[in-house]
């Protein structure tokens, strides 16, 4: 199994347009901490499977990605930055909806993502 989480972390954390964006370094898997100030980016991975079959071992996997923009206002800006970085690394945007939470009274943008890699080793 691949684990994209480091890489997309810091994919998106060197994008300084994103990173002034977000008026610092907030982008976490899964959960921001309690004390952020929006606007910030939360991202986890919805699946993550094997694909391609060589000689009855997996090639590749298939990962998908969800990416939340949590913001206070319009997410649109961000949001291109986010796609930007993401098909700079090889994904590809299957969707992209406007949320709003009337609980807290932030505007979520959520990003769906998927790639395919290699498994290591395979075709060594």
């Amino acid at each position: 199994m691949i684990d994209l989480k480091p890489e997309i972390r810091q994919a998106l954390l060197n994008n300084a347009a994103l990173v002034s964006l977000l008026g610092g370094s907030k982008v976490w898997p899964e959960v921001a901490p309690d004390t952020v100030v929006e606007p910030y980016i939360t991202f986890f991975e919805i699946t993550n499977f094997d694909d391609l079959y060589l000689d009855d071992s997996a090639a590749t996997s298939e990962i998908h990605f969800q990416i939340d923009i949590w913001a206070k206002g319009n997410t649109a800006t961000i949001a291109k930055e986010v796609d930007k970085t993401m098909k700079s690394i090889g994904f590809a945007r299957t969707s992209a909806a406007d949320l709003y939470e009337n609980d807290t009274k932030t505007y979520h943008k959520a990003m769906r993502f998927k790639t395919y890699r290699m498994i290591e080793g395979v075709l060594a």
